[in-house]
């Protein structure tokens, strides 16, 4: 049965080029095969020419004091604070929906004040990742202080919801310990794209990642600190490092390069012999990793970074330093075990789409 579908993003669609927002195309993708979708995103541009099926509404900025005073007013997180408004409560009204997507449980907020929640249409939630462990480990002392609030919240919300999801098994198990009355794995990757040629490929690795993230900027540190023993007396051995930096760029390592933006993304990964991600940090949307495998570029990430894409992809964590050292250091040095382990890659994310098991998972989810 076709159904009228609202999305509630946090960035906008149209303007937005980052990593979560890779995986919200994906679901949109996904729901418009079967629905009729409708987007209302918080927008740093609202008043860009209208496009069909989008609604922007104006992104709030970050005041630090109106936010605090939002957070003591309604009993909430700072981080579920941020993102919920009376502009956003107005658009949610003014839409006749028979199903409510929130990606990211704080754009739950909104439609939990709004008119809608009392009506027959379903909320589902989009976990995507827990902001009480990104707080807990990225924003210091005011993060730390925040976990208990955050934690809260992100059960509230999971009990409001009439369905769950998360990228990770894990998360998903997580919301039904929280009290959610479904949770599913949405066993998302990228759909697959033309493979790299990895044998012809220098000795260069690569990082991929907006720093202004935290866990992004903790990965970059330790890549940086391995990055001396991984390139030890390879010949020309390069590191790559692109996404938008968080602070002034240190002083780097011989080899390193940080390229910030770069306009030929495609190009500049196609250069590469293999991505590195030394995640400590995170969970959720694992977007470098989904970009490696749809085009066949060997990985050497942590149990952090690759969490449950291991099963699927038939990855292995690196979490030792040492080991993961060695895992860079033989790609580097070896063509052509780097080809043969790019071409597995690349053909078991296109088997993974070819069992239809994205679109089996998000029909799951939103299934009546």
């Amino acid at each position: 049965m076709r159904r009228r579908m609202v999305f509630l993003l946090s960035k906008d669609p149209t303007t937005t080029s980052s990593g979560d927002m890779e995986m919200n195309r994906i679901l949109l993708d996904l729901a418009a095969r079967d629905h009729d979708v409708t987007v209302i995103c918080l927008s740093e541009q609202p008043d860009l020419p209208p496009e069909p099926g989008l609604v922007r509404v104006a992104k709030p900025e970050v005041n630090a004091l109106a936010i605090a005073w939002r957070s003591l007013r309604r009993r909430r997180s700072l981080v579920f604070a941020r993102f919920d408004t009376d502009e956003l409560v107005a658009a949610i009204d003014a839409t006749e929906a028979d199903v409510y997507v929130a990606v990211h449980r704080y754009m739950a907020e909104s439609f939990l004040r709004s008119t809608r929640a009392d009506g027959p249409a379903p909320l589902l939630v989009c976990a995507v990742v827990s902001e009480a462990v990104v707080w807990a480990n990225t924003r210091g002392l005011v993060g730390r202080q925040q976990v208990r609030r955050i934690t809260a919240d992100e059960r509230r919300i999971a009990r409001a919801a009439d369905a769950m999801a998360a990228y990770e098994q894990e998360e998903a198990e997580q919301a039904l310990a929280e009290g959610a009355r479904r949770s599913v794995w949405l066993e998302l990757t990228r759909p697959p794209l033309a493979a790299i040629d990895i044998a012809v490929t220098g000795p260069r690795l690569l990082m991929l990642g907006d720093r202004t993230w935290g866990p992004n900027q903790e990965a970059y540190r330790s890549v940086l600190e391995l990055w001396p023993d991984i390139a030890r007396g390879i010949d020309g051995a390069e590191l790559v490092i692109v996404g938008k930096p968080a602070e002034q760029v240190p002083q780097l390592p011989d080899g390193a390069s940080d390229l910030g933006f770069v306009d030929d993304l495609e190009g500049t990964i196609a250069s590469c012999r293999a991505m590195v991600a030394p995640v400590s940090t995170g969970g959720g949307v694992r977007v470098k990793i989904l970009e490696a495998a749809s085009r066949g570029l060997p990985v050497v990430g942590t149990s952090v970074a690759i969490g449950s894409l291991g099963p699927i992809l038939g990855l292995t964590p690196h979490d030792d330093p040492a080991d993961f050292v060695a895992a860079c250091r033989a790609l580097l040095l070896d063509p052509a075990a780097a080809a043969a382990e790019g071409s597995r890659l690349h053909a078991a994310n296109a088997d993974h789409w070819s069992t239809g098991r994205p679109q089996q998972t998000f029909d799951a989810w939103v299934a009546p």
